[in-house]
């Protein structure tokens, strides 16, 4: 008798969380090797018992009810983008979860967690206990499949056509998508230091409970022209939103904990704008389209 997917991937010896960050040949080996089982494993998981469902109801109503508009009628994109608070050159802020939903879409990423099937870790988050992947090009992504229909609304929806929006000069380098969740820890992963991303936009979700307090733990932005500095802290639900271009850092979290989405997008092969290069002409109804460019599998890490 054949053993189902889910057990046999939850028992399956699988490498180190030190081989997985190190991206030993052996590691990158295991997810190669049993990526058809982890998948079929994920489907068998979501099929074992109800799971917290993941609609649109999770997002802000009033951010929901601009996107539909606006891809139901492009001319109407400027209510979206009047939701979106320039709150640094080049970094803007909006409420992009409902937080009275935030517990669904925590529970189901903490039971996911807990499943005990493998997820590939971020590299270079060396601690990280709650981080994984959400994107199926990455190896040992969260390929559960109500998830990724989710994480795919979300990045064709919502992500790229407010990006397109906000940062012009980004239209044809966003075709590819990328993300991964961390979870900041006090006595964990406690910061990240000063890095620009791989991506043509970056979009950074806080997914804190509200009155989940936790201290330090702001994102520290800087300004290359002007040289400017600035720290910033977002509510439960609040999104950040910029060219992976801009330098910024994690801050120390000296209490509780930071919850986290962090989305990418970028070009065929990790394409991204040059800084101050042409903006081609895109009308709104181009903005409020999806690429049909297909997956390359191109990953940063």
């Amino acid at each position: 008798m054949t053993q189902p997917s889910l057990e046999r991937a939850r028992s399956i010896t699988r490498p180190t969380r030190e081989e997985m960050l190190n991206r030993a040949p052996a590691s990158q080996q295991f997810w190669t090797q049993n990526k058809g089982l982890l998948a079929d494993a994920w489907k068998e998981w979501e099929d074992t018992d109800l799971k917290p469902i993941l609609d649109s109801s999770l997002f802000d109503p009033k951010l929901r009810a601009t996107v539909e508009q606006a891809w139901d009628d492009p001319s109407k994109e400027i209510a979206v983008k009047d939701l979106w608070e320039e709150v640094f050159p080049g970094v803007y802020e909006a409420q992009f979860f409902d937080p009275t939903q935030l517990s669904v879409l925590r529970d189901y990423l903490e039971r996911a967690a807990s499943a005990n099937i493998p997820l590939r870790p971020p590299y270079g988050i060396s601690l990280n206990r709650g981080g994984a992947m959400l994107d199926s090009r990455s190896e040992g992504y969260l390929a559960a499949p109500q998830f990724q229909r989710f994480y795919r609304n979300l990045m064709d929806a919502y992500m790229r056509p407010i990006s397109r929006l906000l940062f012009p000069d980004i239209v044809g380098y966003d075709t590819q998508t990328f993300g991964f969740s961390i979870q900041w820890q006090a006595d964990a992963d406690t910061s990240l230091r000063a890095h620009t991303d791989a991506s043509s936009v970056t979009l950074n979700l806080n997914l804190n409970l509200p009155g989940e307090v936790f201290s330090g733990s702001g994102v520290r932005f800087f300004d290359r022209e002007t040289r400017k500095v600035a720290e910033l802290n977002f509510a439960p639900g609040k999104a950040l939103i910029h060219h992976g271009s801009v330098p910024h850092e994690s801050m120390p979290i000296t209490k509780g904990e930071r919850s986290n989405l962090v989305l990418w997008l970028y070009g065929d092969h990790g394409q991204v704008p040059r800084f101050g290069g042409h903006q081609a002409e895109v009308d709104a109804k181009q903005r409020w389209s999806v690429p049909t460019t297909p997956n390359d599998g191109f990953a940063p890490f």
